[in-house]
């Protein structure tokens, strides 16, 4: 990761300043050309510099995207769709310009199958916003990435958080999509069964695309009912490792723990700063458990018995949905509580994930590297998964500091990689983490070239993300 491979593309001049009249005369006071409507449609969350688009346009129906994409695809003009830009591998940037798709008032609930456990939606309905219009149905939509991201958002980066250890990732909760393609066409994945042998997985194809292959009108989520009992609590443990330890055998032992999340001693004073909290400063277990009265008590027995097998203290266990709350906010916003552990720096969040067997290995490395090289960085992770982040916080007006960050987050990714994990769990790669990709799958990466050729010859679709590709302007 480095700031030179976050580097402008070329733009078609011409092209673009032909789509905006188009836009402009189509859409009207929907279509947005201001500075400030632009910076807020290039907005990362990490440290890589923004990179505007030309306009902003905010689509209301599925014929609106068809008619922005016909356009920019006849102009080879790039198309950026942005959910609620939290996304943090600069995937909303716009490197060679173009137009930014905005589906905030695309935000409808389209359908609700509660008989078979299912939902149509429109991709600017955000994660919070659908669990509402779910609640009296009983059922609830899992995926829980910490942000209150769009759905579209979260499909296009296969997003998944603190309940996937249970209930998957986006690639196992979305049965269906519809998708604009490179000529215009919308175009249907799949239908809503839950299985199907009928041609190529295009659901899985679009599913963590980052934007790159299509735009992304209509999602159908796999639904879940919301559980009987909820409980849950907080396990601290001598170290890192031992906490590791326990969540290994927690997993292997088949304990169907909803969320296992870890939380290094920096972390938890972080967050006992930030959230009015008063825990112990040590790695530290948040864990939570669905399922009946008795299945939810039988759990926590159980994972009790193994934390106390593993050096942990006392397991503090609480049903009070008052108390979860408290608990899962304070784990929501370590982010923040991070960075106000130092407000006069920047952060830089990254993400890598392994084997399980080898999470304890990853994460003690790691905490060794920061704690050797001096960094302010705190570590926190859905455990479940062998996936953990790290936030390192660096003054991004030196360079050298900067320097330093880069050269930790490459040493981290060689470092999971080399114990068979992966660059991302699940923050994607966008622009900040291509050249981990090729280090990653090697070869694979251009099969992937071959399939973005395929259905977006002329590169229009957040072009500048993933890999790299040459985008074709028309002769001058």
């Amino acid at each position: 990761m480095a700031l030179k491979d976050v580097r402008s593309g070329q733009r078609n001049e011409q092209g673009i300043e032909t789509v905006l009249g188009l836009l402009k005369q189509q859409f009207g006071e929907r279509f947005q050309t201001g500075q400030a409507f632009r910076e807020q449609h290039a907005h990362t969350t990490t440290y890589l510099p923004s990179q505007l688009p030309d306009g902003v346009v905010f689509v209301e129906t599925a014929e609106d995207v068809k008619a922005v994409v016909s356009a920019c695809a006849a102009h080879k003009v790039p198309v950026i769709a942005f959910g609620t830009g939290s996304s943090l591998e600069g995937q909303v940037n716009a490197p060679s310009g173009g137009i930014s798709i905005d589906f905030s008032r695309m935000n409808r609930v389209l359908q609700i199958n509660a008989e078979d456990l299912d939902v149509v939606v429109e991709p600017g309905v955000t994660r919070e916003q659908l669990n509402t219009e779910l609640r009296d149905t009983g059922l609830f939509f899992p995926i829980d990435p910490g942000a209150n991201a769009s759905i579209g958002g979260m499909a296009a980066t296969r997003a998944s958080g603190t309940n996937a250890v249970r209930y998957g990732t986006m690639k196992d909760n979305v049965l269906a999509l519809t998708v604009v393609t490179a000529n215009g066409e919308e175009i249907r994945t799949a239908q809503r069964a839950r299985k199907s042998s009928a041609g190529y997985d295009l659901t899985r194809l679009f599913v963590g695309s980052e934007g790159t292959l299509g735009v992304i009108t209509s999602v159908t989520l796999r639904l879940q009912g919301i559980p009987e009992k909820i409980g849950g609590g907080v396990c601290a443990f001598p170290s890192v490792k031992a906490a590791c330890d326990a969540v290994i055998l927690t997993v292997q032992m088949g304990i169907p723990v909803a969320r296992i999340e870890l939380l290094d001693e920096m972390q938890m004073r972080a967050c006992n700063a930030y959230s009015g909290l008063s825990y112990a400063e040590k790695p530290t277990l948040f864990v939570e458990f669905h399922g009946t009265e008795q299945t939810v008590a039988l759990q926590a027995e159980q994972f009790t018995e193994i934390a106390t097998e593993c050096g942990g203290d006392s397991f503090s266990f609480t049903a009070n949905a008052e108390e979860r709350s408290r608990l899962w906010k304070a784990r929501h916003d370590a982010y923040w509580a991070s960075r106000a552990l130092a407000p006069h720096l920047n952060g830089l969040s990254t993400d890598v994930c392994v084997p399980i067997s080898r999470l304890a290995d990853c994460v003690v490395e790691t905490q060794a590297d920061i704690q050797e090289h001096g960094y302010l960085a705190p570590i926190v992770g859905h455990a479940g998964d062998g996936n953990f982040h790290v936030l390192i916080l660096f003054d991004d007006k030196d360079p050298e500091d900067v320097a330093r960050a880069e050269a930790f987050v490459a040493r981290l990714n060689t470092r999971a990689l080399a114990m068979g994990g992966t660059c991302t769990g699940e923050h994607g790669i966008g622009q900040g983490k291509m050249s981990f990709l090729e280090q990653e799958l090697g070869g694979a990466v251009d099969l992937m070239r071959s399939i973005k050729k395929g259905l977006d010859p002329e590169n229009i679709f957040n072009p500048g993300k993933i890999f790299p590709m040459t985008m074709s302007l028309p002769n001058a």
